[in-house]
Formats: structure tokens, C-alpha cells, sequence
């Protein structure tokens, strides 16, 4: 049924927004967990007001990680997966796309990109971030979105690592996938071809993240988005990359197991600067 709605949907629509399937209703604050947080207010550079929620590490940080959420509802029901970082000693930036939650306007394309943007700016504008740590932590959409981000952004130098969750290879690709699914849409895969916007496409970003470290993670189980995506952006992604196949695993579901946690904490302490030992 998934993929019934989501072909339908763009099949009637015809454009990019479809990737988009915001809410404004607020669910959970990390504060109902007992987490520490704080709202903070971002302006993306043509005037829209973004809404982000700022999690502090516990101690002294050892990086900051910006989380960019998945393309459904908002961060109130998204931020669980990047809110064990700050007791692994990371910050966490988890930012609403314009039209997502708190956050104005409707999301395109163009201006999703304004938003990472303007919470990258944000981030290095804090007196609590170190500007040289700073890693990119994408699912699904999200992790779509973060390679062209990364790969056309002026303050890549600041990126340490890139972490692409059940990333989708391309917008056309993903698309026709889905059209082709149910019976009822699979005459109209061609329809991907003229419809949808692909100029963000991962595919075409994904080499000049490089010499930037790159970490793909995907479920052998998911079947929102085929492992197979994300084999094809690793097969393009220059050095260094890694891949990690998780067994028995669906869609943005690796990092809820905590030996994944761990072997991701590794890998960003690694990355960020803090070499673990016997690491590989």
C-alpha cells in the first residue's frame, strides 16, 4: 500500500514536491525523554524562518553532527535516531526543512538546500562547535539531499565525514521504482522521466564528496529504498569510503541497534579526530 500512495501520488502531482510529505504537528520534544535541548531559530538566506532543535554532547564535545531527517512528518517524530549522539559525547543540530514542524514556507529542492545552509552557518557561528568537526548525518531524503549539499557547499572544509542512511541514488530512479511497484501505476514509469526534477540528483554529486570520508549504511531487509542504491553511490564515491551492510535490517532502522551505535560511534570518533584503537 506504501507504494500504491507514493506512485499515485506522483503520478498525480508530476513534480519533485512529491519527495516531500511534511507535518506541522509537534509529537515528542527530547525534553519528554529527559534530554537536554534548545530550540533555536535559523534564517535561511532568502528570509525563511527554519526551526532546528540543538542537543549538547555530554561533556566536552568531540564534534557536532548535523541530522537531516527523512522525507515524512518533522523532527519531533525523527530525532530519536540521532538522539543517543550527545551521550556519546556529540552535539546534535536536528533541523526542520522549511515547511516541516516549526519551520516556514513549503520545500523545493532549491530551498531545502538554502536550510542546510543556513544550519551550517548557524552551526559554525556558535561559541559550543568546534568549526573543524563537524559531520553530516543524512537519512533517507535526508541523506539524499546531504551529498549535493556537501559536494556544492562553500564550508565543505568543515565537514569531517558524511553519513548517508538508506540514501536514495536518484530522484528519477526512485521514482519510476516506485511507479513500477503496483500494477495500477507501473504504465506510467515514463512518467519519472519528464516529471521529475533530477538536477539534486546523488548520483551526480556523489564522486566530488571525495577526499571528504563517506559512510553508507543500509538494511539488506529495506524495501522503501533497495539496497541496491545505495551500492550504486558507493561504486561511484571516491576514497575514502565505507559501506555497511546491515543484516535483518529495514528502511533507517541500523542505528536503533546499539552495537550499531557503537561501531558508528567509532567511526565518527575516528573521523572527527579521536582515534580508536584497533578501529578498521
Amino acid at each position: 500500500m506504501r507504494f500504491f500512495v507514493t506512485g499515485l501520488a506522483l503520478l498525480l502531482s508530476g513534480c519533485a514536491t512529491s519527495f516531500f510529505q511534511p507535518s506541522t504537528a509537534l509529537y515528542h520534544t527530547p525534553g519528554q525523554f529527559g534530554l537536554e535541548y534548545e530550540p533555536v531559530e535559523i534564517h535561511a538566506a532568502d528570509g525563511t524562518e527554519l526551526f532546528a532543535w540543538f542537543l549538547p554532547a555530554r561533556g566536552k564535545p568531540r564534534a557536532t553532527v548535523l541530522y537531516l531527517h527523512g522525507n515524512g512528518e518533522n523532527i519531533s517524530t525523527q530525532f530519536a535516531n540521532a538522539a543517543w549522539l550527545p551521550a556519546k559525547g556529540f552535539n546534535v543540530l536536528a533541523l526542520d526543512y522549511r515547511g516541516y514542524g516549526g519551520s516556514q514556507g513549503s520545500p523545493t529542492f532549491a530551498g531545502v538546500q538554502l536550510d542546510i545552509d543556513a544550519a551550517m552557518r548557524t552551526l559554525l557561528a556558535r561559541s559550543d562547535v568546534d568549526p573543524d568537526r563537524i559531520i553530516i548525518f543524512g537519512q533517507s531524503l535526508g541523506a539524499a539531499l546531504a551529498v549535493h549539499y556537501v559536494a556544492h557547499s562553500r564550508y565543505r572544509a568543515s565537514v569531517r565525514a558524511v553519513v548517508l542512511d538508506s540514501p536514495f541514488s536518484d530522484y528519477r530512479r526512485i521514482a519510476r521504482e516506485k511507479l513500477a511497484s503496483f500494477f495500477l501505476t507501473w504504465p506510467f514509469q515514463w512518467i519519472s522521466t519528464v516529471a521529475i526534477e533530477n538536477d539534486y540528483s546523488p548520483a551526480a554529486s556523489i564522486k566530488a564528496l571525495s577526499p571528504i570520508p563517506v559512510l553508507f549504511i543500509h538494511g539488506e531487509d529495506d524495501i522503501v529504498v533497495p539496497l541496491h542504491h545505495s551500492k550504486r553511490l558507493y561504486e561511484s564515491a571516491g576514497e575514502p569510503k565505507h559501506m555497511w551492510v546491515v543484516p535483518g535490517t529495514g528502511h533507517i532502522q541500523a542505528v536503533r541497534n546499539k552495537d550499531m551505535r557503537q561501531r558508528l560511534t567509532e567511526f565518527l570518533q575516528r573521523y572527527s579526530g579521536y582515534h580508536v584503537a584497533g578501529y578498521y
